[in-house]
């Protein structure tokens, strides 16, 4: 808009305006106004992005999902207004603990580890963000061992407490300390 200070009017239009008054000696004056307005504009747009997305419009990274303004001069001269409708969605995570004899296969990657460790999987949640799984994996190892023994007409394994007659190899299988099979050979 324009407000011409030789009549008052305020004008919102391009064109040309004439005002008439009287001048100094006592006639006719006619002002010409060739009005040239050029307009604001203004955009809209939408974006969504995971944790946080920089907007080009202002050059600022924004971490909350929300409406924001960005305001410069178009090419005419005039102000421009940039409007941002932004939604942030959120990365996830989460951290279990296993614990396993041997080997353990991790239903997330379906992968089979047999050494203690701390394991990431990534993949995409609902939102399309990443989510990262951790894992805190303890592997304990099985054991076992070996005796012999020589005895006249029968034996006593302790193991186990069976009584053998006959000349063998057996076994006895057993819990060690880490919760984990354990297995005895007797060579008889």
């Amino acid at each position: 808009s324009y407000t011409w200070s030789v009549d008052g009017m305020t004008y919102t239009q391009s064109g040309t305006y004439t005002a008439s008054s009287t001048n100094a000696a006592g006639c006719p004056h006619t002002e010409t106004l060739n009005l040239t307005i050029n307009a604001s504009t203004s955009n809209t747009s939408s974006a969504t992005a995971c944790d946080s997305y920089t907007w080009s419009a202002d050059g600022m990274t924004y971490t909350q999902s929300g409406t924001y303004t960005a305001t410069s001069t178009n090419a005419a001269g005039c102000p421009h207004t940039e409007t941002l409708n932004l939604t942030i969605n959120n990365s996830t995570s989460n951290t279990s603990s296993a614990t396993a004899c041997d080997s353990y296969t991790w239903s997330v990657d379906g992968m089979t580890y047999t050494q203690s460790g701390t394991y990431t999987a990534t993949s995409t949640n609902a939102a399309g963000c990443p989510h990262t799984e951790t894992l805190n994996l303890t592997i304990n190892n099985s054991t076992s061992g070996q005796s012999s023994a020589t005895a006249c007409d029968s034996y006593t394994w302790s193991c186990n407490g069976m009584t053998y007659t006959q000349s063998g190899t057996y076994t006895c299988a057993s819990t060690n300390a880490a919760g984990c099979p354990h297995t005895e050979t007797l060579t008889l």
